[in-house]
């Protein structure tokens, strides 16, 4: 995730927006909705497969499930989503129908258009035609499970460009009992560190003097090539 992402986030999150319409079904459009429903939005949910959308009726993980062929200007018209301030277009699979509804979805006047990209040149059609911001799923998924192989110790990472990251870790033991002063992690490592837990909560801006704990979590900034110098839990032992 880059800064012209964080962009997108902070404008969202200014907004009233409670709605949101999901075009796609497939694993990624179904976990979109699950958990957008889950939260409490409203979602409406569409596809062209009359299974996917039976399916989602029946789990009831939207608010709405229609049948839709987003690629037809007039039948997107009608089924309302151009009156929602974001649509997720997570149609991933199929590149002219995925770039024909984006462009009619953004067209038709919606303010915020999310799309999936299977590629980057299908990343830079969505963004061509339209999109204010495309994901790559499986590449981010691919990203994160090599990291999860090959940097132990990491529970959660936010890149802000690709050299750049927040990532939260667990205190290895050769940090057990040290106060974050006595680290000088900034010195040592060339990271800086943002919160610490403590007692299951995290403490931004930490007390230097407070004492890490092994097993623990803390969260860091810095350079990636300077976070995989960090010990692991593994290395301590």
């Amino acid at each position: 995730m880059d800064f012209s992402s964080l962009d997108f986030f902070r404008n969202l999150r200014n907004t009233d927006n409670q709605q949101f319409a999901v075009i796609g079904l497939g694993r990624f459009g179904k976990s979109v909705c699950k958990t957008l429903h889950s939260l409490g939005y409203e979602v409406l949910a569409a596809d062209k497969d009359q299974v996917r959308v039976d399916q989602i009726v029946a789990e009831h993980l939207a608010s709405h499930c229609i049948l839709l062929d987003s690629t037809n200007p007039l039948a997107l018209k009608e089924s309302g989503i151009p009156e929602f301030e974001t649509v997720i277009v997570a149609i991933g699979n199929y590149l002219e129908e995925s770039i024909v509804t984006t462009l009619n979805v953004k067209e038709a006047g919606v303010k915020r258009v999310v799309a999936k990209a299977s590629s980057e040149i299908h990343g830079t059609l969505l963004k061509k035609v339209g999109a204010d911001l495309v994901v790559y799923p499986e590449s981010e998924m691919g990203c994160a499970l090599a990291r999860s192989l090959t940097q132990r110790g990491i529970l959660e990472r936010f890149e802000l460009d690709p050299d750049h990251s927040i990532v939260e870790l667990i205190v290895p033991d050769v940090f057990n009992g040290k106060t974050l002063m006595e680290l000088n992690l900034r010195r040592r490592y060339g990271v800086s560190v943002l919160a610490v837990s403590q007692e299951g909560k995290f403490e931004i801006n930490p007390d230097p003097n407070q004492k890490l704990k092994a097993g623990a979590a803390i969260v860091v900034i810095g350079a990636n090539k300077d976070i995989m110098k960090l010990p692991t839990p593994d290395h301590a032992r």
